[in-house]
């Protein structure tokens, strides 16, 4: 298995201040009420490549074949170099099924809000695993210290700014309680009997949650113009942070794999073909 390891790191330990002193106490207390293993907290997400077909001479030989017929085979190992201006070509005017026969397949561990997120994109495949069948790790999200806390602008032009030490407090006291308390209602409910499904419904959105995520170039490429934030877009796109982790990640796999295409895809302003 190739395997891309986790880059995307957000977390940090946050300065020791008067706020921050009385919310490990705090914290020591409520872990202590969990059962069965200690609720850990990340703010980061994995990403990493299980495996891929992925080459810019798959996007080569796809295209030559409505002109070579048979004789595009020649093209499906070939070096893909010297047809660097065929794949800016195919970019530019957006013909876009000679990148569908590039797949990759990811395996992601995120949380579940960002999952909701990811599955708006239906042209990739998912399978993800399942809180009616298993139970599920104490594993949450909490922003890191650095994560932008406050909306400033009216909606359609609005960016999000770094809260207050106040505010970064008061954000990971109430992520800390709310989800250790809501993972000990959950084992509460598990023993005494009650099923996974049932159990589950008072965990938050920020559980972790993991699935294999397999999508062809072209689809990637449509991921990226909406989950990237770049100034290189053509049609700027304003990603909430925490997919965005997902996308880089992505973005920093795929360019190694498919050099050209991906340098195609960033001079033609990030637009998907």
């Amino acid at each position: 298995m190739v395997s891309c390891s986790v880059v995307c790191r957000r977390g940090g330990t946050p300065p020791s201040t008067p706020a921050s002193r009385p919310l490990a106490t705090t914290l020591a207390r409520v872990s202590a009420q969990v059962d069965d293993g200690a609720v850990r907290f990340r703010s980061d997400v994995t990403v990493e490549l299980v495996k891929a077909s992925a080459s810019d001479a798959d996007v080569v030989f796809a295209a030559r074949v409505s002109t070579q017929g048979e004789r595009s085979l020649a093209s499906v190992d070939a070096d893909a170099s010297e047809a660097a201006g065929l794949v800016r070509f195919l970019m530019r005017e957006r013909h876009g099924s000679p990148f569908e026969h590039s797949v990759l397949t990811f395996y992601v561990s995120a949380p579940i809000f960002v999952w909701r997120e990811h599955m708006r994109h239906r042209m990739t495949s998912y399978n993800e695993e399942s809180g009616r069948y298993r139970v599920l790790e104490p594993v949450f999200y909490a922003p890191a210290p650095e994560r932008n806390l406050v909306q400033v602008g009216k909606p359609g032009a609005y960016d999000f700014v770094p809260g207050t030490p106040e505010q970064t407090a008061v954000v990971d006291d109430a992520v800390r309680t709310a989800t250790t308390e809501a993972y000990r209602q959950y084992q509460r409910m598990l023993d005494a009997g009650v099923a996974r499904e049932v159990a589950r419904v008072v965990l938050p959105v920020s559980i972790y949650s993991s699935a294999y995520v397999t999508m062809n170039a072209r689809a990637l490429m449509n991921f990226l113009s909406l989950r990237r934030r770049s100034d290189d877009s053509r049609f700027p796109s304003y990603p909430q942070r925490e997919i965005e982790m997902v996308a880089e990640r992505y973005e920093q796999i795929w360019a190694g794999l498919m050099p050209l295409t991906h340098a195609a895809f960033v001079a033609n302003g990030r637009v998907a073909p």
